[in-house]
């Protein structure tokens, strides 16, 4: 059984004892802890939080023990029922609330769940208010309230089309060329709610056919339900089979997005963001953001739009904070986590496929050919374990002073930048790990920089 806190929220796997799991008594402690924090920063107010969950298993018994907690200390609850992360983020300003939790853990299998904290910009909480929820939830002061001042609870379901509403009213989105272009194409929702809302979606853009794999949100994951080349072998023989122009396949909370060509292919979940990123650089020069373990394919295309580029430190509350920074108008991140703050400022698997169908019916090219277009990289992604009394930190400052004459970037981890291609090393917070994510423009060259730092650390710890 596992149990993570962390500024993000808590997740782990349903069950086990407490603290050890994710157990009643935990979701309990940590929903208190997050409204006893929205209170701090809220002392005159009688708070909103906006909750909504994906189709976990776990999915309906989290969110009664969130939904009473939350009533329990005095804060009205807005529930949006079975919803993506996108659209939550979405209601959070929608209804004006204070906060928003999703009950969502994301990519991880059935049996995990976890407690997504959003401020009341329904973005993620930065590392501080994070901490703080931590905090809380460790010392466990929590003040419930009496009889007069429990919390309402406010049910609407509405929110849904809602996004997909303001998703059709961009600039950027053409349903008249979509229809015209009367596309064939194929969505793997993994049993959650990606099945309902991918539908919705394709339906209100004009897509002339949609051919369905596991859209019912059961909560019974079809297969592992991170977007992987090696976890999307049905919805590829789908796409052939079906002679489809494209497939689209999305994460349980849906802010991921992978591609499928119409040769039953993987577009590459890193170019999911290059390619909208492309298109919306063709209607504005603007900068972008990624997270400094992201394909730099991103850098070439906005260079060459005249923009810049910027690399944040991993997180999606790190890449959304240069991107206020830098006034970036896309960013995100190389796991199909498309950010288009003219809708919010949030991975949105629903925005990125809009804009991406548009810029495929506008472009008049196969899947595939747009892909062609862009430089090709590969990321070599790799872990060495330490054993635990060893000084993790003193071995990457000697990396460091081995790579001293190289470009080094230390805003999170080590990145060591060469020629055509870097290597980024980060810490794990909880295990003697060192991640390694190598760059390249081959498979082969990716490996052996991979290759070439673990034997590095090898040196080191021999002393050699």
């Amino acid at each position: 059984m596992t149990l993570i806190k962390s500024i993000s929220g808590i997740r782990g796997t349903i069950g086990g004892e407490s603290g050890q799991g994710l157990s009643p008594v935990d979701v309990v402690r940590f929903t208190a802890a997050f409204a006893t924090f929205l209170k701090e920063m809220n002392p005159s107010k009688k708070l909103k939080i906006v909750v909504g969950r994906d189709a976990r298993l776990s999915g309906q018994m989290v969110n009664q023990l969130v939904t009473g907690t939350l009533m329990g200390i005095g804060v009205d609850v807005l529930d949006i029922g079975l919803t993506t992360t996108p659209t939550t983020e979405i209601a959070v300003v929608e209804s004006q609330a204070q906060g928003g939790i999703i009950i969502t853990a994301s990519h991880n299998p059935k049996q995990w769940n976890a407690l997504k904290l959003l401020n009341s910009q329904g973005e993620f909480l930065s590392a501080k208010e994070g901490e703080r929820v931590v905090e809380i939830s460790g010392k466990g002061d929590f003040v419930f309230a009496e009889i007069s001042e429990l919390g309402k609870v406010e049910t609407d379901d509405s929110f849904l089309e809602k996004h997909i509403e303001k998703i059709l009213d961009l600039p950027l989105v053409d349903t008249e060329a979509i229809k015209n272009a009367r596309l064939h194409v194929v969505i793997d929702g993994i049993n959650s709610a990606g099945g309902i809302a991918l539908p919705l979606l394709l339906k209100a853009l004009n897509v002339s056919k949609i051919d369905l794999l596991n859209c019912d949100p059961t909560g019974n994951f079809s297969h592992p339900p991170e977007p992987l080349p090696e976890n999307l072998r049905d919805i590829c023989d789908m796409v052939v089979k079906n002679n489809a122009d494209l497939g689209f396949v999305v994460d349980p909370d849906v802010d991921r997005l992978a591609i499928i060509n119409e040769m039953g292919e993987p577009f590459g979940e890193e170019y999911t963001l290059v390619s909208v990123a492309d298109y919306v650089l063709k209607h504005g020069i603007g900068n972008t953001v990624s997270n400094l373990s992201s394909t730099q394919a991103l850098k070439v295309i906005t260079e060459k739009a005249g923009g810049e580029y910027f690399a944040s430190a991993v997180g999606e509350v790190n890449v959304v904070a240069m991107m206020k920074e830098k006034n970036a108008i896309i960013g995100g991140e190389g796991n199909g986590g498309v950010i288009f703050p003219e809708l919010h400022y949030g991975r949105d698997a629903l925005v990125g496929i809009a804009l991406f169908l548009t810029f495929l019916a506008k472009s008049g090219k196969r899947c595939s050919v747009l892909r062609d277009q862009y430089p090709n990289y590969y990321i070599s992604k790799n872990k060495v374990e330490f054993s635990p009394e060893m000084d993790i930190d003193l071995i990457l400052k000697t990396i460091m002073e081995k790579y001293k004459s190289n470009q080094i970037t230390t805003i999170d981890g080590i990145k060591i930048h060469f020629e055509n291609e870097w290597v980024h090393l980060r810490k794990s917070n909880t295990e003697p790990i060192i991640r390694i994510y190598a760059e390249s423009d081959m498979a082969d060259k990716a490996d052996h920089l991979a290759r070439k730092i673990i034997n590095d650390f090898k040196e080191i710890l021999t002393g050699r």
